[in-house]
């Protein structure tokens, strides 16, 4: 569990990302979450964006990446979720 500190220092991080992954009109399956799982371990830090297309709720996308995942999130913005999961890298370095 992350602290307010921490969640603060990965948002200023993720400003200048882009969204690597897309969630269409089908929702998000198995694929997807194993590629997010990928990226996460070997980045840390990413964001996934809902398609205009996409029925789901925001909230709900983000719960079941977040559980499927191991993640945390750590925004939600628009239509935009930021999503952290530490590493055996650790590229970040949390205050």
């Amino acid at each position: 569990m992350l602290t307010g500190k921490q969640k603060r220092f990965l948002r200023s991080e993720a400003h200048h990302l882009h969204a690597i992954f897309q969630v269409g009109k089908d929702g998000v399956n198995d694929n997807q979450i194993q590629g997010i799982s990928d990226a996460l371990e070997a980045q840390e830090l990413i964001k996934v964006k809902l398609l205009d297309n996409c029925s789901e709720d925001i909230h709900q996308v983000a719960l079941e990446l977040s559980l499927h995942t191991k993640a945390e999130i750590i925004q939600l913005i628009g239509r935009t979720i930021v999503l952290y999961r530490q590493s055996e890298k650790r590229l970040y370095k949390l205050p």
